[in-house]
């Protein structure tokens, strides 16, 4: 018994001796290690996965062999992007990659990858930047996918036809009237930067497009100067935070008010819808669809009626915020070019005037009508072909939900983003001759090679997410920058960075369009 105590004894004297020393050993141990040298060799640690992980990606595609910046990447650069920087990336080969921070990003430079990717709903869905996440809220619908978008995007089919766009063009034309007086305003002391003007002007005619009256002036004029901050916070590319007081923290606040607004204006056109009210906007317009849907599921012969469901003020809130961020830069960067390019060209600017004075029966104070906007075809080609010269958006980034096998010598791993590049299908010089030469003349009659090359026209998309307001967009063009040849002159001072194109979500001109106006004579 005395042996067995002694025996156990002795044990409980060696562990409590091991534990100490072994208590000795580590405090030792961590005495000899500053948080700064765990630190240091965490950030070595991550260094290396990271570039392992880039190269182990990246295969035999084009890109650089590895990342020179580690774990940012080429960021500072998406910060203030370069148009020169992204031809030569899309010349490198059809595929080529980047990483940026956590994100790894494979860029598609040829026309049929560009389709092929579109066209892939099974292997990708847009996922627009991570900022844009937050921006427009993780619940909207341009993130649904597969049936859910089908069945949502259905809701909208009624938004853009003829009928529809016969309705908004009233207001539009409202728009047009009053800020023409400001074009003519701010030109009286000569040649000033015309961009800024132009993100405003079609800041409100898209605001009483999809709004009608139920927002107000003060609302709109809120929305367009704050707009320019949800633009701004996409510079931050694949940065994973919104930090206070940065661009992405002020475009957030920006976004947040104008989906309030939205969603104030969504429940006016409701009451007014359920009361009876005219269609006067697309709020009203889906509205009333819905509407419809609800009380005509069945006819009387028993077939089924209209099938689309019953959505909330919220969803149309940010569905019409969609639609407001897909038009404002790409339309805003549409007409900028469109007005230099008709200053730059003269005889081009005269066959247009022409046109909308033909139109009208030569009377300057007709009104616009979707008719008379069928008879514009030498507009529409000029349209066409700023869009071909100048395309708004070249890139359109979408997320890879499984390993994309996009061609037969490389697969794109999951996770990573693959942007489908849209400029380089629209400058073929096989389809489009002398691509950096504007020519409306290109698209004269169906036969042409520019109108039968309708895999290179990708100006709007193609595929289940092909741009919904692709004709609405086209005939704001139209009819803008034509009442704008028949009601005034303008001229460009050409400076060396007129024809330089800057990246600002989408492109503009180096200068921003130095454009003064006056008024025509003979259309007062």
């Amino acid at each position: 018994m005395a042996l067995e105590n002694a025996t156990t004894e002795s044990v409980f004297f060696d562990k409590a001796v091991l534990s100490s020393n072994l208590g000795s050993f580590y405090t030792s141990i961590l005495t000899g290690v500053s948080l700064w040298k765990i630190l240091a060799g965490l950030l070595v640690f991550i260094t290396i996965y990271d570039q392992i992980s880039y190269v182990t990606k990246k295969g035999s595609i084009a890109g650089p062999r590895f990342k020179v910046y580690p774990i940012i990447g080429p960021f500072l650069e998406s910060v203030n992007p370069k148009f020169e920087g992204y031809k030569a990336k899309w010349a490198s080969g059809p595929l080529s990659c980047v990483s940026v921070f956590h994100k790894f990003v494979v860029i598609a430079s040829t026309r049929d990858l560009a389709r092929k990717i579109l066209n892939s709903p099974a292997y990708v869905k847009p996922c627009v930047v991570d900022v844009a996440i937050k921006l427009l809220r993780p619940t909207n619908w341009v993130f649904l996918d597969g049936k859910a978008h089908v069945d949502y995007r259905r809701g909208l089919n009624g938004l853009f036809t003829r009928k529809a766009l016969s309705v908004y063009l009233p207001g539009q034309e409202d728009i047009y009237d009053d800020y023409f007086k400001m074009f003519l305003e701010m030109s009286e002391h000569g040649h000033v930067p015309f961009m800024h003007i132009f993100r405003e002007i079609n800041c409100a005619v898209s605001c009483r497009t999809f709004c009608g009256h139920y927002i107000s002036e003060e609302q709109v004029k809120i929305i367009a100067d704050n707009y320019y901050r949800i633009t701004e916070a996409l510079e931050l590319v694949n940065f994973p935070i919104i930090l206070p007081f940065t661009k992405a923290w002020y475009g957030k606040k920006a976004a947040d008010m104008t989906l309030d607004i939205f969603q104030q204006c969504a429940a006016m056109s409701r009451k007014a819808m359920e009361a009876g009210g005219e269609v006067t906007c697309t709020m009203d317009a889906w509205i009333k669809e819905m509407f419809a849907a609800r009380d005509n599921v069945k006819k009387d012969d028993g077939t089924s009626g209209i099938s689309i469901r019953v959505f909330t003020d919220k969803e149309i809130s940010e569905t019409i915020f969609t639609f407001l961020f897909a038009s404002q830069d790409a339309s805003s960067s549409a007409t900028t070019w469109l007005f230099q390019i008709l200053a730059d060209r003269p005889d081009v600017f005269a066959k247009v005037r022409e046109e909308q004075l033909r139109v009208r029966d030569y009377d300057v104070n007709k009104r616009l009508n979707v008719d008379m906007v069928d008879k514009m075809t030498y507009t529409h080609m000029v349209v066409k072909e700023a869009l071909r010269y100048r395309p708004p958006v070249i890139m359109v980034p979408y997320l890879v939900k499984k390993d994309y096998p996009i061609s037969p010598d490389y697969t794109v791993p999951k996770g990573s983003m693959v942007i489908p590049t849209l400029y380089p299908a629209l400058h073929d010089p096989e389809v489009y001759p002398e691509p950096e030469t504007f020519n409306p003349d290109r698209w004269v009659g169906d036969s042409s090679l520019a109108n039968k090359a309708s895999k290179n026209w990708l100006v709007f998309g193609t595929g289940p997410h092909v741009c919904l307001g692709q004709t609405y967009a086209v005939m704001n063009f139209i009819c803008m920058v034509g009442k704008a040849a028949l009601l005034m002159d303008w001229t460009h001072e050409v400076t060396p960075d007129s024809e330089e194109i800057k990246v600002f979500a989408t492109i503009f001109p180096q200068d921003n369009c130095k454009l003064k106006f006056t008024a025509r004579e003979s259309a007062t």
